[in-house]
């Protein structure tokens, strides 16, 4: 169960769930088990389903105290949320915007693994709301964070649009504070932990946000082994942080990139503002990187993610080369059906 409460308790620190909540979630989980099966939701069958619940509770209560400590432990570190700064607001492209977040304090910053989010709080003067996580999109070690936020349309005709994406984008200036969580996550890389295999960053849309936090971190820390970044876009304008990714590979020969685009415009392909068109599929993967024998590390929206995580464990690469940042249920990624 090791991965899937690793999974668990980031999201839960990161969202500040605490022990207390526990019980909470474990008295409906029952009434609700109740309701479903009826008759058949017997004296036996109900302590047994709350044994098996105070057991995981307990396994992710230890598992998130550990991380608490280990948040407010090291320099830098805290638990809840801190007052940060938006100390530059940077269009990327026409819909992701980058928010670069210093604390108000003026105190340090603790360090953090590629691939991780943060939690942002904002109390919307209108609608009550979650906070919400976004990826770190530089490297560790600066001082500042650094968000790419992309706003969001609405997902249905004349609903409404994305609320806190659209609040950041419209309304919060430089200079404004915003409350802050420390970093989270397990989709992660390692500079120090590479190895001799080469590593693959295959991101859609806006999911290059954390890869180019790795492929940052690779670079800087002179990881000298072969990394191809292959990066879906639906056309120039909308397509973010190209020209950062462009600039790392410009002064490292050992980083190959692949920008696809799959409504490209007019000139884009001819200007060689993306080097193909279509879908980013594994025809393209297989083209590209010249073996399966590489670390495959995949961001972006679940049909791409689907897609490609089937297509390399039919090329032969072991799931445990396969890492992937999914916002949703992991089995939704794992039984989808092919096609990216």
């Amino acid at each position: 169960m090791g991965p899937a409460v690793e999974v668990i308790a980031h999201k839960h620190c990161s969202l500040g769930i605490q022990p207390q909540h526990y019980p909470i979630v474990g008295r409906h989980l029952l009434a609700a088990i109740k309701d479903v099966l009826g008759d058949a939701a017997t004296g036996e069958v109900l302590a047994a389903w709350g044994e098996a619940y105070e057991l995981l509770a307990k396994i992710c209560i230890d598992r998130e105290a550990e991380m608490y400590r280990e948040q407010a432990a090291g320099p830098g570190g805290w638990n809840g949320y801190r007052s940060f700064l938006v100390a530059r607001k940077q269009p990327e492209c026409e819909i992701v915007t980058s928010f670069y977040l210093r604390p108000a304090d003026g105190g340090a910053l603790p360090p953090f693994r590629p691939g991780q989010y943060i939690t942002v709080k904002i109390d919307h003067p209108t609608t009550p709301t979650s906070p919400r996580n976004y990826s770190l999109s530089d490297r560790p070690g600066l001082d500042y964070f650094r968000i790419s936020v992309k706003r969001e349309p609405s997902l249905r005709p004349g609903g409404p649009d994305g609320l806190i994406s659209n609040y950041l984008h419209c309304q919060v200036r430089e200079g404004d504070e915003l409350l802050i969580g420390p970093p989270c996550g397990e989709f992660v890389l390692d500079p120090a932990a590479v190895g001799q295999r080469p590593v693959v960053l295959l991101a859609g849309g806006v999911g290059v946000t954390p890869l180019l936090s790795m492929l940052k971190s690779l670079t800087h820390s002179g990881v000298d082994v072969p990394i191809y970044v292959i990066h879906a876009a639906r056309n120039s304008r909308l397509h973010p942080l190209a020209g950062e990714i462009r600039e790392i590979a410009g002064r490292h020969a050992h980083v190959a990139t692949h920008f696809r685009y799959d409504a490209a415009q007019d000139d884009d392909l001819a200007e060689g503002r993306c080097d193909s068109t279509g879908l980013v599929d594994m025809n393209l993967v297989r083209q590209i990187v010249p073996t399966a024998e590489a670390e495959f590390y995949i961001c972006g929206p679940p049909p791409f993610m689907s897609g490609l995580y089937h297509g390399l464990q039919e090329w032969g690469v072991n799931a445990s080369r396969i890492h992937v940042e999914f916002f949703g249920p992991r089995q939704d990624l794992v039984s989808a059906g092919n096609g990216a």
